[in-house]
């Protein structure tokens, strides 16, 4: 099994959550959180002035898919998700292993 977590544009993820909808993803979980990268800070306009905004929005999923189809979803999120531009995101994919559980211990 392997992990997926990428870091995505706020204003992507309803597309990217539509693009899995059919995807073999065993699950999947969304957090919101705050990024610094190769883009620094970002000029942001507030009631006639500029200010720096060091830290900017972003949206990290977790996916955890089978290794046999995790390239599909791998593609996917890249088809839906890069837009070409600095502050696109990430993605990093684990490897994990799924532990056995014996029924006769629950």
């Amino acid at each position: 099994m392997k992990l997926i977590t990428a870091v995505i544009r706020p204003y992507l993820v309803e597309e990217l959550l539509e693009a899995l909808k059919f995807a073999p993803v065993e699950a999947l979980q969304v957090q919101e959180v705050k990024g610094f990268g190769r883009q620094k800070n970002e000029l942001a306009s507030y009631s006639g002035g500029e200010f720096s905004q060091a830290f900017l929005p972003k949206v990290e999923l977790s996916i955890w898919v089978q290794n046999a189809r995790f390239e599909e979803v791998l593609l996917s999120i890249e088809k839906t998700c890069r837009t070409g531009r600095m502050g696109d995101g990430k993605i990093l994919v684990v490897d994990c292993s799924q532990p056995s559980v014996d029924d006769s211990s629950l």
